[in-house]
This record gives structure tokens, C-alpha cells and sequence, in this order.
């Protein structure tokens, strides 16, 4: 197949991002601050998990491991996830602020993809758009309750988050050495483009919701994840996400 490894990596990335921050996501169950909050990160932390099913799916059409496998087998530098999704969230603030930088770059990336060239990925772009949708509708309406229409403290709060992810944030969209291939070819834009029109759509709603942006130029993206180079939070996140996994690889459920 024609642009074979370009389009693996980029699948790789996508469902690898998809997968652990799901887990993450997950990690809230029970324990959020409210019932409703409880039960909505609950959800999305489920239609994350499913796009990454969807994604390893594609890959296990191109050759590659099953999707369990995909997803529980690997050793760790072997993963290809953002820094981002890798980091604990105890603080609701944070897990909410992170939720808002990486749904709002995953509308940008999906919306790009639904006039891919490879048409099964188009056609999960195409099919996935309206829970993304809701994502970023719950991530907006917290940015404005905690921000704009907040308190003091909770405006702080989304303030330090915001100082804290954005350089993680940027890392979404280190770049491939495929981007080039990915543009002509007319699969994907690239990296660049999909951060260029990111900062165009976050950049204004986290003002208007009453934070202050960082100087984009002035921060250092926080890279390594897509070559496999991982934060000291990923491994035991490994090794708790695929401990039931590996205990028989063949069993069925």
C-alpha cells in the first residue's frame, strides 16, 4: 500500500493519545466532585477508548497485532502518546483544563480527517464528530462556569492549570517525519496546520472565558512522546491499564 508507514504512524499516534487519555479520564469514575461530573467523564472516557478500538481496528486491517494486543501488549517506549494525556490529573482543575486543550485539538485533527484520502479513516472522522461535538460543549460550559462566571478561586485554579498544560498542550503536535508525505498524499494536513487552527479556535474561548493565554512563542512544547519517550507517569499507568491483560492474553471474556 502506497504511503503505508506514513499512515500507520499516524494512526499510531491518534489511538495511542485516544487510549490513555481515556484511562486517565476513567480514573474520575466515583470520584468526581459532582454526581453529573461523575457520569459525564465517565462517558467520555468510554467514547475515547472506543475511538482508539476503532483506530487499532484500522491498523489490525493493515497488518498489525489485534486491537487488545495493540493495546495491552506493547512495551512502553513503544507507545506513541503526547506527554499530555500521560500526566495525573488529582486536581479536578487540572483534568478539566486538559480536557478543554485536547478536545478542542481532536474537533481540529477529526474534522480535518473527514476529507482524508484514506476513506476509512474519512468515514470514522465522520462518524465520530458528534461525540466530539459533545465533548467540547462540556468542556466549554466548564471553562465559562469556573472561569468568566466563577470565583476568585476557581478562576485561579483554571489559571494555574492553564500555565501548567500548555506546554504540554503544544506537544499534541510535535512532528511527524511523515508530515510531508501525509499532505501530498492528502491524508492528513500535518501537524502544523492542524496547531495553526487549533490556537485559532482555544486561543478565544479561553479569553472570552476570562483566562490569560501564555505567549505561545515564549514556551518550549513539551516532545518525546511520538518517538516514544515517555514521562515517569507512564509506566505505572502501563502497568495498572494492562495488569488484567497480561495476566492471559488468551483468555475470553
Amino acid at each position: 500500500m502506497e504511503h503505508r508507514a506514513a499512515l500507520e504512524d499516524l494512526l499510531v499516534r491518534m489511538a495511542d493519545d485516544a487510549l490513555i487519555y481515556g484511562h486517565r479520564n476513567s480514573e474520575w469514575t466515583g470520584l468526581a466532585p459532582i454526581l453529573e461530573e461523575d457520569i459525564a467523564f465517565s462517558s467520555i472516557a468510554q467514547d475515547k477508548i472506543g475511538h482508539a478500538l476503532a483506530l487499532y481496528t484500522l491498523l489490525h486491517q493493515l497488518g498489525h497485532p489485534k486491537p487488545d494486543h495493540m493495546a495491552f501488549m506493547r512495551q512502553e517506549h513503544q507507545y506513541r502518546c503526547c506527554h499530555l494525556v500521560e500526566l495525573p490529573t488529582q486536581d479536578y482543575a487540572v483534568a478539566l483544563m486538559r480536557h478543554a486543550l485536547f478536545d478542542y485539538a481532536e474537533r481540529v485533527r477529526y474534522e480535518a480527517l473527514r476529507e482524508s484520502a484514506y476513506k476509512p479513516l474519512a468515514e470514522l472522522a465522520n462518524k465520530v464528530r458528534g461525540e466530539i461535538k459533545y465533548h467540547v460543549f462540556h468542556a466549554n460550559t466548564w471553562l465559562r462556569l469556573l472561569g468568566s462566571e466563577g470565583t476568585d478561586e476557581s478562576r485561579a485554579r483554571m489559571q494555574a492549570a492553564l500555565d501548567l498544560l500548555m506546554p504540554y498542550a503544544l506537544g499534541m503536535f510535535e512532528p511527524s517525519p511523515y508530515d510531508d508525505e501525509l499532505w501530498r498524499s492528502g491524508i492528513f494536513p500535518g501537524e502544523n496546520a492542524i496547531r495553526s487552527r487549533w490556537l485559532d479556535d482555544i486561543v478565544p474561548v479561553l479569553e472570552s472565558s476570562g483566562y490569560r493565554v501564555p505567549s505561545i512563542e515564549a514556551l518550549e512544547p513539551t516532545v518525546g512522546g511520538r518517538r516514544g519517550y515517555h514521562t515517569e507517569h507512564f509506566q505505572p499507568l502501563l502497568d495498572e491499564m494492562t495488569i488484567v491483560f497480561r495476566l492471559d492474553p488468551d483468555a475470553e471474556w
